[in-house]
């Protein structure tokens, strides 16, 4: 698989997200987050990463939670070689979480985009630039994710310390302006309809940064699949794939997560990113 360099090392153009392994489903109404939970034991989390490597996959991008972080020492001991770009967990103290996180020598860490979207929406954009540089204290690239267009502009025109951007396709923040992330309210995401026209505004965001973007929820967590059949899924990713290679810069990446049970997602993605 290509790669693009991330500040001196080699990243894989399509990175492995990991929002089914922790039960965050946006199309509840097909499979909801207890099945992904229940699907996604210790042992299948591990044969997901291992097979994601096995396909050429170099980089992952995994939640610095309690259940990951519990995981990830059996995978590096079983000769796993995946680079983490660590998304830390909200439901902890910064600091506690950023040293946890630093026991496996990640490339990047970056600051929680639906944390950032409630701190910048209450008022507390301090709050978002304390925590970016307490990261950067480890000496990794820091970098800010977020679900709004403006508020990545926002961070690069003001200045406030990101080296990369995480940017979502959708703006998730519609309906959800003011409330805390799931990860620690626990609220279910069956509410969250994401609009198509959101892609393009990202884009251009996208476009105007010179620093390196990572883009996440190409697939609008799966609800571009709505009302296809099933013979028409691979020809809507393949579609939608080509549509985000177009838009983003020729140094940036995509982030994908994959739900295995009914599929082989993963193979599928990987054979049409390489197509492309």
């Amino acid at each position: 698989m290509k790669t693009v360099s991330f500040f001196g090392h080699d990243v894989t153009r399509l990175i492995l997200g990991d929002n089914p392994f922790n039960g965050h489903s946006y199309i509840q109404d097909r499979v909801d987050g207890e099945e992904m939970k229940a699907y996604y034991t210790r042992e299948r989390v591990l044969e997901t990463l291992f097979d994601a490597e096995k396909l050429g996959i170099n980089t992952m991008l995994p939640l610095a939670c309690p259940k990951i972080l519990e995981l990830l020492p059996e995978y590096y001991d079983r000769g796993g070689g995946m680079q983490i770009i660590f998304q830390p967990y909200p439901a902890e103290p910064v600091e506690e979480n950023l040293e946890k996180m630093m026991q496996f020598k990640p490339i990047g860490i970056y600051h929680q985009g639906t944390t950032t979207d409630y701190l910048n929406e209450t008022g507390q954009k301090e709050t978002i630039i304390k925590n970016m540089k307490i990261y950067k204290t480890a000496g990794v690239p820091v970098g800010l994710g977020s679900h709004v267009p403006e508020t990545i502009m926002q961070c690069e025109e003001e200045g406030w310390g990101a080296d990369f951007y995480m940017t979502c396709l959708y703006n998730a923040r519609r309906n959800r302006r003011g409330e805390q992330s799931g990860f620690i309210t626990g609220k279910s995401k069956a509410d969250l309809i994401f609009y198509p026209d959101d892609r393009f505004l990202m884009y251009k965001v996208i476009q105007k940064l010179q620093k390196p973007c990572i883009a996440f929820k190409i697939f609008a967590g799966g609800q571009i699949f709505a009302g296809k059949k099933e013979d028409e899924y691979e020809t809507t990713a393949e579609t939608m794939l080509r549509e985000v290679y177009a838009n983003i810069k020729p140094g940036d990446a995509v982030a994908i997560g994959v739900f295995q049970r009914d599929m082989d997602l993963l193979e599928q993605d990987i054979a049409l990113v390489d197509k492309i």
